[in-house]
């Protein structure tokens, strides 16, 4: 059993996905019960989102403890403009993610769980890719772990000490830093390639 659904209540100005609903039965002496657990995602759609899974006997008290649990352990998303800082791959258990930035317009091209997570993150624009497996659990938390593995050039540069235009020069260290209007574009020249992805990431594509 699946769904999805987006909500934001008065009391907070998150807005909750459920990405999905699973019944489960338990054979017990003189019968079956039942129970159901869900995972949920809730965001800010302003960088900061997080992921649980709740267990009840009924389905709105499943959802009502995923939330709680995704509340607890939300994290904050690092963006340069609408998309990303560069490039991120993860393996997590039998799920193989790819996230890379995208241009403005682009959209988020995604689906199923990446999705989720990435829309209630506020991330509007991004390409991204799933390989492996089809388990929504495994893929939330693969997109969440390799969102923790992105690193602004600001972040990077100051670990080592230096200037952000002295490693991706004064064009994106303008975009990196919020003085430009619009995220690196793709392809013009703007756009970290595979020769400056490497100061952006010890950092810029990562593998686990």
């Amino acid at each position: 059993m699946g769904g999805g659904r987006y909500s934001t209540g008065d009391r907070s100005e998150l807005a909750d996905r459920v990405v999905r609903v699973n019944r489960v039965a338990k054979v017990v002496k003189g019968g079956r019960k039942f129970s159901f657990s869900a995972l949920i995602v809730v965001g800010d759609m302003n960088g900061r989102v997080g992921a649980g899974i709740g267990k009840a006997r009924e389905v709105t008290e499943a959802i009502r403890k995923g939330m709680e649990v995704a509340k607890r352990n939300m994290i904050t998303v690092p963006m340069v403009g609408t998309t990303i800082p560069h490039a991120v791959e993860l393996k997590w258990g039998a799920a193989r993610i790819m996230l890379k930035p995208a241009a403005p317009g682009t959209g988020v091209i995604s689906g199923g769980a990446m999705r989720a997570v990435i829309e209630t993150a506020g991330i509007k624009d991004i390409l991204t890719k799933s390989h492996g497996t089809n388990n929504p659990i495994n893929t939330v938390r693969a997109t969440l772990a390799a969102l923790q593995q992105l690193k602004t050039a600001q972040q990077i540069a100051d670990l080592r000490g230096k200037e952000v235009g002295q490693m991706v020069g004064k064009r994106l260290a303008a975009a990196h830093s919020g003085n430009a209007s619009t995220s690196p574009r793709a392809g013009d020249g703007s756009a970290p390639q595979s020769g400056e992805a490497a100061p952006v990431g010890a950092g810029g594509s990562t593998r686990a």
